[in-house]
């Protein structure tokens, strides 16, 4: 082992790119751009998505189903655990 700890820079092998690091500095953590334009967590921390089949083709579909399928709907359990984890929450 030099030595070093993780993150640093030695001196000799990059020459002037030299960067200090300081205890406890850990990298931020990136929201997952694909989550973000998906999913939406209410003020209670529910995460909403909205409903397939919302988007063209309305004059196909009949009264009922155009109504049922503007409704958002809440993810349960593990996979709004997921989902809050990519939101970074």
């Amino acid at each position: 082992m030099s030595g070093r700890r993780p993150g640093e820079v030695c001196a000799e092998s990059h020459g002037s790119a030299r960067r200090e690091v300081k205890e406890g500095n850990v990298p931020k953590n990136k929201t997952h751009s694909g989550a973000k334009k998906r999913f939406k967590l209410t003020g209670t921390g529910k995460v909403v998505h909205a409903s397939a089949m919302d988007v063209h083709k309305f004059e196909e579909k009949t009264s009922s189903r155009k109504r049922r399928v503007a409704i958002d709907g809440v993810l349960q359990g593990a996979d709004a655990k997921r989902i809050k984890k990519l939101l970074g929450k």
